[in-house]
Parts: structure tokens; sequence; C-alpha cells
């Protein structure tokens, strides 16, 4: 007997009305703002109380993607173009900080965002060059639209709210000068150079000498440019490769994009350049530790299409890979993840403000709600806390300075 199939509309109704049903049943107890969602069907409802945001969903194969796609689906809908919210970062704060809750009340929605385990992917030295080409290769000129005339892209230390973002980048570059008690007789190793910016801040405030690394083409030639004249080398290589002593080591939200199975490579490098009595300054974002083993077992929206082959550590990992790979000990701890939120926040107003200039460089609309969610999220997130920055210094135990 041939068994016709159901037509895909009335499956996508199906999962529609058991995704409507899981949805209020999640938001049932919001605190903290009222979420009004717009329905495709033209009805509204409302959850919570206190200040509102929207969430409008204009097609059911919203609901198809969250039902199948696990947490790869809110954000593979959102650059579809199938919902939108007045206030994007802010409906993101209001559902973390009520996503806990909502899933230890129900199991469904647990299961939901915890399908499909994250593949194990090495990290080779071919596929790190084009893990990073992905992201940090689309071009300088996109990226001189988002940034500040330094050219940074991590986390900035405001002094006040009035501080502007190049003049916070600068603090955060005397921030680890500072930690690293840099002088004109220091040599440093940059794992991660970017732009150049630190290694430029670094060399014209200490006087010392910076060897940056960059896997990147697009960033190694302005990088040089910006540095020219000073006592800078900017090399077009991996971190695992590089030999020769050095008396500090720095690196700067590069130890997310490496993976887990490498933590202990990148300290046991740290550790076999560092000259005796030597320190390192190690810049990274985190996930908070009660949620490491969750968050490293799932897939991540973000790595998946923003940074292919990220996994952002927890403080706990990074402890246990120095300690098991290296003779180095962490002596020092600086959250500064509440700047990252306004860091983010200056970024994606200026991506939208210079929008024209974006859409001019040939990058499409899927793109531009691409970078407006992962920048959205990202803020959110910094302001909730799911998301942490540090600062950490690493010595060796009994090191002379």
């Amino acid at each position: 007997m041939n068994v016709r199939a159901e037509p895909a509309p009335a499956r996508t109704r199906l999962l529609g009305s058991a995704a409507v049903a899981v949805l209020e049943r999640a938001l049932a107890h919001l605190e903290g703002g009222t979420l009004e969602v717009g329905l495709p069907d033209g009805t509204r409802r409302r959850f919570g109380s206190g200040p509102p945001v929207r969430l409008d969903i204009h097609d059911a194969a919203f609901f198809r993607r969250l039902a199948t796609r696990g947490k790869l689906g809110p954000g593979e809908s959102y650059t579809a173009g199938e919902w939108d919210s007045d206030d994007l970062p802010r409906l993101f704060e209001l559902l973390l900080r009520n996503a806990e809750a909502a899933g230890g009340r129900h199991e469904r929605v647990r299961r939901l965002l915890e399908l499909r385990p994250r593949l194990h992917r090495r990290s080779g030295l071919v596929r790190a060059r084009r893990n990073i080409a992905y992201h940090y290769d689309l071009g300088n000129e996109l990226f001189s639209l988002m940034l500040d005339e330094t050219m940074t892209y991590s986390c900035a230390i405001f002094a006040a709210p009035e501080t502007s973002l190049a003049d916070a980048q600068r603090a955060k570059y005397e921030r680890l000068c500072e930690r690293l008690d840099l002088g004109p007789d220091d040599h440093v190793l940059e794992i991660g150079c970017g732009w150049g910016g630190f290694a430029r801040h670094a060399a014209e405030t200490r006087g010392c000498r910076v060897t940056g690394l960059t896997i990147s083409a697009e960033q190694a030639a302005p990088a040089r440019e910006r540095t020219a004249g000073l006592p800078v080398e900017i090399r077009e290589q991996d971190y695992r490769t590089i030999e020769g002593e050095f008396s500090k080591v720095v690196s700067i939200e590069m130890l997310e994009a490496i993976g887990a199975d490498q933590f202990g490579t990148f300290f046991a490098t740290i550790d076999r350049v560092l000259a005796p009595g030597g320190r390192a300054a190690v810049q990274t974002i985190l996930i908070p530790d009660q949620r490491w083993e969750r968050y490293r077992r799932t897939p991540d929206w973000i790595e998946r299409y923003v940074f292919p082959g990220c996994l952002i550590p927890s403080l706990e990992s990074l402890a246990h890979a120095a300690a098991s790979d290296s003779r180095l000990g962490i002596y020092g701890v600086e959250e500064i993840g509440e700047h990252y939120a306004e860091t983010l926040r200056r970024w994606r107003a200026s991506f939208h403000e210079r929008i024209d200039e974006v859409r001019a460089l040939g990058y499409d609309r899927r793109f531009e709600r691409t970078w407006d969610f992962y920048l959205a999220f990202c803020e959110a997130a910094f302001r909730t806390r799911d998301l942490r920055d540090v600062q950490l210094v690493l010595e060796r135990p009994g090191g002379v300075r």
C-alpha cells in the first residue's frame, strides 16, 4: 500500500501549533519586562509585565526552525527575515534573563536548546588559517566602518559614559601594559595582533620591541603600515610555530578562536617562549563555569555563521589547561565584561549608521541581518553576564623578576 506523504505546509502548521504551545508555556512566567509576540496569523500574545519589547513573527517557518534546528534556529530564522524586533538587544536581554528558569520549568525547552551535539573538530594549521580568513578577511573596509580609529576589535574599558570608543580602547591597552609592567628593555610577543593596535600603543608609550603574529593576510599588511617606524615586527605566522625567547607575552581575545583541544598547546607555547621571570597577559571572553559543559556539547550559531571554529572557554577550563600543559599559573584575574556591552552597542550603532557604505561594498541583506543578530546578541549576553571578559596575568611559580 502506498502512503502519501503529508504535504509540507500541513507539517509546518502542525509544528507551528506545537511550537506556539511550547512558547506559551516557556514564557508564562516571564519576569523583568513584557514580551509582545505578533504571530503570522495577525494575533498577538503578551507575556510578563513591565517595559514592553516586541517580537514580530512574519512567517510560520520560524516555528519549524525553532523545533528542528535547536540553538541554530532563532538566528537562521532572523537572517531569513522571518521575524523582527523593535529592540533586538533588549529582546535578547529579556530572554537571557529568563532562560535558565524557563529551562528548569520545562524539560522540553531544555531538550530543544540542547539538540545536536557539537562536532569534534581538530584545529590544524590549515583549518585555523581558513577559519580566521572566513571572518577577518571579509575586508578591512568593512571593519573600518564599524570600529574606531585604533582598529581594535576587542573589549574596550570606559572610564566614563562620555569616553570615546578610541580612548576606551587605548585605556584597555594601557591596562595590559601595566599588568605586564612593560618597559624599554622588554621584547613582547603578541599572539593574534589584529591590525596592530596594541603593538603600536606599547611601542609608542613604553618603548619596547613587539613581535606580532597573525594568520590573517588582510590584517598583516595594514598592521605593518600602522606600526611603520616603530620597533615592531608583524609576522604572518601561526603561534604554534614561533621560536625564540620573549620577556613578555600578550594575547587579546585570540584564545576563543582555537578550540578546546588547543588550550593546552596555547599555554605550553607561552611557557616555551617566555624568558625566566617573564610574565604573560591574556584577555579572553569566557563562558561562566556552570554552563561550560553544556555549552561545549551543543552547536552555537555564532560558531556556525560568524566565527567558524570558535569555542569560548571557561575560566576553570583554562586554569586546568595551564596547570596540565605548562608551568604557568594564573596570578591575576580582572573582570572587564561589563564594558563589552557598551563596546558592542557602539559597534552596532556604527554598523547601522554607515549601512549604505556597507551595502556599497557588496554585502547583501542576509549579511546585514547576520551581523545585526551577532552584535545585538553579544551585547545582551555581556549585559546579563551570560558572557564574561577577563584579563589574566600568568607567571611561573617561584619566578624571579
